[in-house]
Order: structure tokens, then C-alpha cells, then sequence
């Protein structure tokens, strides 16, 4: 992706001249201007990464998948306009995490975006709630791809929170037990019923890489919904019980957290001041090491645009520094999710 060149007057600027004196990696790299003279840029040499979204194209022999009010027959939101939109605002690499549907087949696109774009994505596929074989499933999709983990919406464990816990007895167990034998991440979006199970998972599994999506909000029953510009929305309260458990996820060395999913969750319009607070306490309790921005594309792309999510931690976060910064936007990612180089 094409070097930053900011002007001096913006906190950006400011910021890349506070690494250069601190922490983050920076080179000074020379462009030669239209009118043959040189000039010197600063080229920040932490990648920066969307750590979540979705691409899909219409249905086809070649593209199998579902359909929903979500992504209709004919919609389509192919990964050249994902392409577009990451070059234009210096992002460097991206998740492509499935969508429509969970079979073998439902994955072609996915697979076709990792194989003709190996440098700049990484994907996550989906499983079977009901599948005999979960890890062949699991290496099928995962073997000899850029797939690196797969998503989960359910633990399928007990829902009466004082029930005996078995992890062997989690419908899901089999999936951790084979992250944990392939180093697989598993990326979380679970429901409110779901989220006082997870520690036990984590206790018996401390090897697995987990993402906890989308600021680690678990949606209840009935609260799921798509809005008049066809993004999803979750209805959630100012108080959420099961904020006390992602919480406490952070003693764990093996957890991520997204800054994600902000448009699902507000009242607010964009930049969603509503939902600062919740931007702080996470930073304060999971640490700068442990968080990643994501814009949860395409979602997001008529409202509020790729731009404005792409600038979403300066507006919640203003007060991080360049290093801060970097980490959330993408070096966290590219350490934890192994990321291939891209400054090459």
C-alpha cells in the first residue's frame, strides 16, 4: 500500500513525529514529486489491519450460499471494492470472515478472495451446528488456505448458569479440543446465554487463540435486527450482565478483543459518542496489547463510509499515543493472527 504522506498540521502528523522519538516503527522513504524533485515521507511501518469484516458476491454455480435480509439474492459486496476502499485509506490488510452460509460449498468465495489476494488477507470460515465429522470440516476448509480459525455463535454448554459444568459434555467442545491440537483461532460472537461458559473453555484450553468480537457485547433473544440501510442492528442496553464476563476475559493472555460492530450498538449517529465510555473501560481493563479495530465492512459502507470507520479509535480514543495507535489499528492483529509481511 502507498506510503502516509500527512500534512505537519494534523494530530496524525504529530503522532508519526512522536514515534519516531519513541516506539513504532518508522522509515523515512524518498518520492520523487511530479516535478523531479525528491522529497522525504514518513512511511509508518506497522501495518495497519481491519481485523473483521465480510465479502460476498451474487449467487452462483461458481459462488454458492444463502440468502437473507441481510444479503440478498442479487446483493453483492465483492472484496475488489473492499480492495478500493482499504487503498484509499492506507490499510493494508484485512479478515475476511464467512458469510451465507456455513457449508464447504458456501465458503467458494471466501476461498477465491485468500487465493488471489494471498498478501492481503486472512480468513475465518464457519462450522455446522450439526456435523458428524467437525474436524475434517475444520482442515478441509483450513488446509492448504489462508483460513485460520472459525467463528462461533453458541458454545452449546448448559443455559441454567448454577447447572453442573461438563466442557466435555459442550456441544462445542470438539472444536476447541481440535483448535487447540492445529492452532486455530477461534473468533467469538456468542450470545448472552453463552457468555458465563466461556471461562471454563479458557481454563481447559489455554493454547487457543480467541477473538472476542465486536467490543464483546453477546446479544440476547429477539434483539437482532437489520436497519433501513441494511446494517445489522442489536438492541442493547445501557447495563449489559454479560459485559461482566468479557470483562474478566482479559486475565487471559490468549484473548482479543475487537473496537468494533459501534454502528450495531449505538443510539448515536457517527462518531458514537455513546459508546466512548465503553471504548475507555475496555482500554482500561484489557490493556493497549490486547485490543484491535475492525469496521465490520460492508456494513459500514454507506453509513457512516469506510473513511470515517477507519478513523473511528482517534475520534473514541483521542488521547492514545502513536504507538497506541499503531498497536490497535494493526499491530496487535499482525502479531496475534500471524500475519504475512506486507511491507516488502
Amino acid at each position: 500500500m502507498s506510503p502516509e504522506n500527512l500534512p505537519f498540521s494534523s494530530m496524525r502528523s504529530q503522532r508519526l513525529i512522536e514515534s519516531a522519538l519513541t516506539h513504532s516503527p518508522l522509515s523515512l522513504t524518498t518520492v520523487e514529486h511530479n516535478n523531479g524533485a525528491d522529497f522525504l515521507v514518513w512511511r509508518n511501518m506497522t501495518p495497519k489491519i481491519d481485523s473483521h469484516g465480510h465479502v460476498f458476491t451474487k449467487v452462483s454455480t461458481e459462488f454458492p450460499r444463502e440468502v437473507s435480509e441481510l444479503i440478498p439474492i442479487d446483493h453483492e459486496e465483492p472484496v475488489e471494492k473492499l480492495l478500493i476502499e482499504m487503498e484509499r485509506n492506507q490499510v493494508d490488510q484485512a479478515v475476511l470472515v464467512q458469510t451465507g452460509g456455513v457449508d464447504i460449498a458456501s465458503h467458494a468465495y471466501l476461498l477465491h478472495c485468500l487465493k488471489s489476494y494471498p498478501k492481503y488477507f486472512l480468513g475465518i470460515g464457519l462450522i455446522p451446528q450439526h456435523i458428524a465429522d467437525v474436524s475434517r470440516h475444520m482442515d478441509k476448509l483450513a488446509g492448504n488456505s489462508a483460513i485460520v480459525g472459525f467463528r462461533l455463535s453458541s458454545l452449546g454448554g448448559p443455559r441454567d448458569p448454577f447447572a453442573q459444568i461438563d466442557i466435555r459434555k459442550f456441544k462445542t467442545f470438539p472444536i476447541w479440543e481440535h483448535a487447540a491440537e492445529k492452532d486455530y483461532v477461534l473468533w467469538l460472537y456468542l450470545r448472552a446465554i453463552d457468555a458465563q461458559l466461556i471461562p471454563y473453555l479458557l481454563e481447559e484450553f489455554p493454547q487457543v487463540r480467541v477473538v472476542i468480537n465486536h467490543l464483546g457485547i453477546c446479544p440476547g433473544r429477539g434483539k437482532f435486527s437489520v436497519d433501513q440501510d441494511g446494517r445489522p442492528q442489536v438492541e442493547t442496553p445501557a447495563y449489559n450482565p454479560a459485559f461482566h464476563t468479557t470483562h474478566r476475559l482479559a486475565r487471559y493472555e490468549n484473548v482479543m478483543i475487537h473496537l468494533s460492530g459501534q454502528y450495531a450498538f449505538s443510539k448515536e449517529d457517527y462518531p458514537y459518542q455513546d459508546l466512548a465510555g465503553w471504548h475507555r473501560s475496555l482500554l482500561e481493563i484489557y490493556g493497549i496489547e490486547k485490543l484491535m479495530w475492525a469496521t465490520d465492512f460492508p456494513w459500514i459502507f454507506k453509513n457512516p463510509g469506510y473513511d470515517k470507520m477507519s478513523r473511528i479509535i482517534d475520534e473514541l480514543l483521542p488521547d492514545l499515543s502513536e504507538y497506541e495507535y499503531n498497536q490497535i489499528g494493526g499491530g496487535n492483529a499482525q502479531k496475534f493472527l500471524r500475519f504475512p509481511a506486507c511491507h516488502d
